[in-house]
């Protein structure tokens, strides 16, 4: 790549793209929610929610200083991400924390760069993200689906138009959003069941001695406000 190319990237990623039309807007929302909502198309699109849930566990172990010890991705979009270091205390608080919040709050991230025009640089975002995930995956399925999910938000951010690139991201903004909330409630389901004993929230509820119903609710209000919030930043025109 010769200089000049180096600084049309540069230039695309830090300036401000203006906003796609309102059709757009409203269809990507459409889109999105039929990617979360019916049961058939969630089996597939809840792959994506699992790849910020073990990213969310990962990026808080280290800032926490534990060791990330690997993150693996399996086909039933379940995941598990390894770390090592005190087994109680506010970095595992933390980090058992983070997976069910990561959705929304990424979500919530790309909505806010949205609403100031940084539409290039949302995607570039979540490329280096990913390719930093993409190192401490420890199966095939995880890598796969790593290097698909990135491939694809470099590809459009690469090649894509302004109003391509302001489309795609849209989606996977109001996607992230909206499939934050839908984790939690199957979470509790399977909770009240018994089919979870050893979820984010009663691992929470043993750190802290406090019930796992508690946490379930932590991470349905941070869901349900960061959907609220983002939508306002990405109605916002």
């Amino acid at each position: 790549m010769h200089p000049q190319s180096i600084g049309q990237v540069w230039d695309q990623v830090t300036g401000v793209q203006t906003a796609p039309s309102t059709a757009i807007l409203w269809g990507t929302a459409a889109i999105a929610l039929l990617a979360v909502a019916p049961r058939f198309a969630w089996h597939y699109s809840r792959n994506v929610v699992t790849i910020a849930h073990e990213g969310g566990h990962s990026l808080v172990a280290v800032l926490t200083g534990r060791r990330l010890q690997g993150v693996r991705l399996h086909s039933d979009t379940s995941g598990l991400t390894v770390s090592s270091g005190k087994p109680h205390g506010v970095g595992m608080v933390l980090t058992a924390a983070a997976g069910y919040s990561a959705p929304p709050l990424i979500g919530l991230a790309g909505a806010w760069l949205i609403s100031g025009g940084h539409v290039t640089a949302l995607l570039w975002g979540v490329v280096l993200l990913l390719a930093a995930l993409l190192v401490m995956i420890r199966n095939a399925y995880g890598a796969l689906t790593v290097v698909l999910t990135g491939g694809l938000c470099f590809a459009v951010s690469w090649f894509g138009s302004a109003q391509v690139q302001g489309a795609f991201a849209y989606l996977s903004v109001w996607f992230l959003l909206l499939a934050g909330v839908r984790p939690v409630v199957e979470l509790q389901h399977k909770r009240r069941h018994g089919g979870a004993p050893d979820s984010d929230a009663d691992q929470l509820g043993r750190l802290t001695r406090t019930p796992g119903l508690l946490w379930v609710t932590l991470f349905l209000a941070v869901a349900l406000a960061c959907l609220a919030v983002g939508a306002r930043w990405l109605l916002t025109r």
